[in-house]
């Protein structure tokens, strides 16, 4: 009995399930000749016993975490992968796996063969989260693979369950592997047949408002709205508290989300803290109508609230490979946020730190790049590899270290990392990535993901560096191997003062030629625009924020963007409605709604006739007095103009 399921474990599937250390080891040790006497039982049981007296097993339908040895090491370890090498070299020249094109789905996987490989438990407590929904990302590619909110699976080896492979640990690990089995399935089911697609799973029939969930929510988000950020009061910002406590407890991350942002910003009002933007503060009242909207219209409760996802997973032993560093603050304190991609899946998390401290209030980026992250420098951890054995992750894609076990988590630097980077985090068709971006639901109801768009984009030519005096902006256009063209786009920042002088040398060629930058992806005025957290060159990773320097340096001027007329309108309707939820409904002046006829014109001006309309429409309904149409009307108003904003 030739055992198929070993003769498919190449070198990458083995590193994906142990690391790349342990393979070379035992490849290295048969190399030199020190092979095990390796034997198959009747029933196809592999077994390998080593020099050391030290015995491997390997059971028909056991993976590498399931497989046994009698060495004292935990989990895989170098005797299992020697077993599975010296296998390979012992039956070269016999069967081998047939290589076949018929694309194959782990929705084939039966039910049966779940219970017998998890265990009935496992798959008992995964019905439950099944019963509930989730979300899910599908991936038909080599291999097929599945982002689950909390944690991504991959099935390594076509029909053999027990090669699956997630980042996710402990009983999450089993439970993850079958939702994702169900994930295929339901695919499957449903004549789903595309090579990526998003679908929900499981779950109640979407439904009707009052099985939202979030309805209590909208009606204070509507106190608030008619209430003000200047009126609201701690009575108000007490009960949003215990309002978004209420929601996370029901498992509606995405609206405990919003419910907490908006917390956040009538505390920072309410303390004169610079966090406050009254933008934002309608933005979020807008996200909570939008969200309830679109579940009440048959949207998936899973994807709009973020209904049942895990809040936090603990992950097994992860590499994570460092993209750079964004820094970021107020007067008040200083955040970094670190961004990696997991060097298997390629899903983007992000470390954050924040520092609040007096003297921390006017820290640069450079200066933070010394302090002390995770036992190394944060200037380290956004340019390095990152190994983990004490991580988890949040269903908003940041990750956790933990403290006491921090020295199981080195860091090493990021070399030529980029350059192997799991295809769906590199773009190399910047026109395929502004069409993906276009096909996306609005962002008031999509996923609250932390770096949703951050990528790497490799880069072929640079072309029309240069920097505008008057916007404080260094723009590059860069070209991807397929031709296609996007802008990198950097303002500057007080906090980070010798960044954009950093970025002009990195893309100017000035330290080494500039082969990627990561960054995160925006459509703006019809084109592609990245925002550039790091630069790969030749000569190794810069990284802006983190850069000394004053500014000073003199870059090569041009004449800057084209007036944007219609971006301007969107912009003044913005801000006209933003500035009656920071008063409230119940204060707004003639004074702003003569701002809001004005700008209504101008939206009329530039051919947005219909954004104009609803301006028009909250005027009329503010003349009425009546308070459900008045704050009706203003969300309208705003969900056209939050939405055209994004699209433009």
């Amino acid at each position: 009995m030739i055992r198929t399921d070993l003769l498919a474990l190449d070198t990458d599937v083995l590193v994906a399930l142990a690391n790349r250390g342990l393979v070379k080891r035992a490849a290295k040790e048969l190399d030199a000749g020190v092979v095990p006497l390796v034997s198959a039982d009747e029933d196809g049981t592999v077994r390998a016993r080593f020099a050391d007296d030290v015995e491997a097993a390997f059971p028909v339908g056991a993976g590498l975490d399931t497989a046994t040895c009698t060495c004292p090491a935990t989990g895989v370890c170098r005797h299992r992968i020697g077993l599975v090498l010296a296998y390979q070299r012992q039956t070269q020249g016999e069967a081998r796996p047939e290589e076949t094109t018929e694309e194959w789905s782990p929705g084939s996987i039966g039910d049966d063969e779940l219970r017998q490989v998890l265990g009935a438990r496992t798959v008992t407590a995964a019905r439950r989260r099944f019963a509930a929904g989730y979300p899910a990302h599908l991936d038909r590619g080599s291999p097929p693979r599945v982002d689950l909110p909390a944690c991504t699976v991959r099935f390594l080896v076509p029909g053999e369950l027990g090669y699956a492979h997630t980042d996710a640990t402990g009983p999450d690990r089993g439970e993850a592997i079958a939702l994702a089995v169900w994930a295929f399935r339901a695919a499957d089911e449903r004549g789903l047949t595309d090579r990526e697609l998003r679908l929900d799973v499981g779950g109640p029939s979407p439904g009707s408002a009052e099985r939202t969930g979030i309805e209590p929510a909208v009606e204070l988000a509507t106190e608030l709205l008619f209430a003000g950020a200047m009126h609201a009061g701690p009575v108000l910002g007490a009960a949003l508290r215990r309002m978004s406590e209420n929601v996370a407890g029901q498992g509606l991350h995405w609206a405990a989300g919003a419910l907490d942002d908006l917390a956040g910003q009538l505390s920072a009002y309410a303390d004169r803290g610079a966090r406050y933007e009254a933008t934002r503060y309608a933005t979020l009242l807008t996200e909570l109508h939008a969200r309830q909207r679109a579940v009440a219209g048959g949207g998936s409760r899973s994807q709009v609230l973020g209904a049942d996802v895990p809040g936090r997973t603990p992950l097994s032993r992860i590499r994570l490979v460092g993209l750079g560093c964004r820094i970021g603050g107020t007067l008040d304190d200083r955040v970094a946020d670190v961004f990696f991609t997991h060097a298997g899946d390629g899903t983007v998390l992000v470390l954050r730190r924040r520092w609040d401290a007096e003297r921390d209030r006017g820290a640069t980026g450079h200066e933070l790049a010394g302090r002390r992250v995770a036992r190394t420098t944060l200037g380290a951890l956004a340019t390095g590899n990152l190994v983990s054995e004490s991580a988890s992750r949040s269903a908003s894609r940041v990750v956790h270290i933990a403290a006491g076990r921090i020295a199981k988590t080195t860091v090493t630097p990021v070399g030529t990392s980029w350059q192997s980077l799991p295809a769906s985090v590199v773009v190399e068709d910047l026109a395929a990535a502004g069409r993906a971006l276009a096909d996306l639901p609005p962002r008031l109801i999509r996923a609250r993901v932390e770096a949703e768009f951050v990528r790497v984009v490799r880069i072929s030519e640079v072309r029309a560096l240069g920097y505008d005096p008057g916007d404080q902006r260094l723009e590059a256009l860069v070209v991807d191997p397929a031709g296609g063209t996007a802008t990198v786009s950097a303002e500057y920042r007080s906090e980070c003062p010798g960044a954009l002088d950093a970025l002009a040398a990195a893309l100017g060629g000035d330290r080494g030629e500039p082969r990627f930058v990561s960054g995160a992806l925006r459509r703006d005025r019809g084109t592609l625009v990245i925002d550039p957290v790091a630069v790969l060159t030749t000569d190794g990773v810069t990284v802006p924020d983190l850069a000394p320097g004053d500014g000073g340096t003199d870059l090569y001027a041009y004449a800057g963007r084209r007036p944007d007329r219609l971006g301007a309108a969107l912009d003044t309707a913005l801000t006209t409605l933003a500035e009656i939820a920071h008063r409230g409904l119940r204060h707004a002046t003639p004074g702003v709604h003569a701002r809001v006829e004005e700008a209504a014109a101008g939206l009329r001006g530039v051919g947005l006739a219909t954004s104009a309309a609803l301006l028009t429409a909250f005027l009329a309904a503010c003349r009425t007095g009546d308070p459900e149409s008045m704050a009706g009307a203003w969300v309208d108003a705003q969900l056209r103009l939050v939405t055209a904003a994004e699209l433009r």
